[in-house]
């Protein structure tokens, strides 16, 4: 009955598409905390299985192969982790000093403006960036970081067993086709350009986190090992990863040094970055994906709305 009032009426359609996105919207947001683990078990477990599968072709046995494999991803995550809280503990313990020293800039502008006749304090209200707000939003993203962490185990006990089941998920696959080759052909050569693709683009980040971190320790700046680490995670963003990863770095280095300081440190992350994205990894690519600035910002705008 309501299939062929859709039929019927476009209208009718419309509205039903419309309820199930909502729908299946809401269900992602509701399943979030089932959904999300996974969602990175699956890209950590796509990520680490040609070392799986090269351990297992010297000879190495599939329960040992995965262990190793997973102990790796531990061990790489571990050092990581402990970098990053490192280097967070002492930020938040600077973070006073920081919001001072931004009070008085802006303050300064503020002044500046003025001299020259334009009303500017009633437009930009420094309140803003009173300390305690400032400490405020680095502890709630600082909870946060910590709820990601709790969560760990949950995300490498599902990677193991998708590991598990990635060497015989071809096979699988194949039985249920029966005799139509060409689905599992095209199944394992996507997984292996997502593979391709997820090597290269980790070895470019890892790249381009080293030589920014380098770049923030010649600049003098504070924290160099935790700007290498976001530039090395905000890479994986495309298109708009390397523009965000140089906010912190002008921002403390304005804070630190001035604005001709912060225009050099600007001036050495536009040169990495477009070594690396209009460069380096297009040749390595072979080609580029194509993505739209618009697309890609929508994109982080929903899923961080859906899964945080």
């Amino acid at each position: 009955m309501i299939l062929d009032r859709m039929d019927q009426d476009p209208g009718a359609r419309f509205l039903f598409v419309l309820a199930m996105l909502v729908v299946v919207v809401f269900g992602l947001r509701m399943a979030a905390p089932i959904l999300l683990p996974f969602s990175l078990a699956l890209f950590l477990a796509v990520l680490s299985l040609p070392i799986m599968v090269w351990l297992q072709e010297r000879g190495l046995p599939a329960s040992a192969a995965i262990a190793a494999t997973v102990l790796v991803d531990v061990a790489v995550f571990g050092v990581i982790v402990l970098l990053a809280s490192q280097s967070a503990s002492e930020f938040q313990s600077q973070l006073p000093r920081y919001a001072a020293r931004l009070q008085r800039l802006a303050a300064e502008g503020v002044r500046w403006i003025e001299a020259r006749g334009v009303p500017a304090g009633n437009y930009m209200p420094t309140e803003l960036l009173n300390p305690s707000a400032v400490m405020d939003l680095v502890g709630g993203t600082v909870g946060r970081a910590l709820a990601f962490v709790t969560n760990t185990f949950l995300v490498f006990l599902i990677m193991i067993f998708v590991l598990g089941e990635a060497t015989v998920f071809p096979a699988k696959f194949r039985a249920i086709l029966g005799r139509e080759k060409g689905h599992s052909t095209r199944l394992i050569r996507i997984v292996r350009e997502v593979q391709e693709y997820l090597f290269i683009k980790t070895v470019i980040s890892l790249a381009t986190g080293i030589l920014l971190g380098l770049w923030a320790w010649a600049m003098d700046l504070d924290f160099p090992i935790l700007l290498g680490l976001v530039a090395f995670v905000l890479n994986y963003v495309p298109t708009i990863g390397s523009v965000l990863a140089s906010v912190p770095a002008v921002l403390l280095s304005v804070v630190l040094h001035g604005l001709g300081h912060a225009f050099v440190v600007a001036l050495g992350y536009l040169a990495v970055n477009t070594a690396f994205g209009n460069i380096i990894e297009p040749s390595f690519m072979g080609r580029r994906l194509g993505l739209s600035t618009l697309v890609v910002i929508l994109s982080l705008i929903f899923w961080g709305w859906v899964w945080g």
